[in-house]
């Protein structure tokens, strides 16, 4: 369940980010302590956040990594920060974006990329290898997972072009 797909244009937007190259069965851990290390790092400098969580992630087996994800968390920002730890600078690229929203519990959104990469598909439309979540509802452990709202987005290759990765 969710909105329907649509090609949108986005611009660069400046973040603030951790990354990893992790195990599928890590992904929740890893979520979870970049976050905690995010909120500590930029209320600690007193960074806005300019929007919603957000995950891009890439099969790393492309690079001789079966079963690894590389990821990067993170939000975006008012302004460039410096790293400390593991939160380090980064940017959402500009581009030509497929999007949709999924709505409801977590174990519903492989079939949400599902519907998107057939509605790309469809429209003889060239994916880029990176997929981005959007976390427009904060996942909580006491909320309804029928009212989780997650962004999915992926880069869209024009003309010969690069996507956004």
């Amino acid at each position: 369940m969710g909105t329907e797909p649509e090609l949108v244009e986005s611009t660069p937007t400046t973040t603030a980010v951790v990354r990893g190259v992790i195990g599928f069965a890590e992904v929740r851990d890893f979520f979870d302590t970049s976050f905690q290390q995010l909120g500590r790092v930029l209320a600690e400098r007193g960074v806005t956040l300019a929007g919603a969580a957000f995950g891009p992630h890439r099969d790393a087996s492309t690079h001789g990594r079966e079963g690894v994800l590389a990821l990067e968390v993170g939000f975006p920002v008012d302004s460039g920060i410096v790293a400390e730890g593991d939160v380090v600078p980064g940017e959402l690229p500009g581009g030509r974006v497929a999007r949709l929203t999924h709505v409801g519990a977590f174990d519903g959104l492989e079939e949400s990329w599902k519907r998107l990469a057939s509605w790309i598909g469809a429209r003889g439309l060239s994916p880029s290898t990176t997929r981005r979540e959007v976390c427009t509802t904060e996942p909580s452990p006491d909320g309804d997972p029928a009212e989780q709202r997650t962004g999915r987005q992926t880069g869209q290759r024009t003309g010969g072009g690069r996507p956004w990765r």
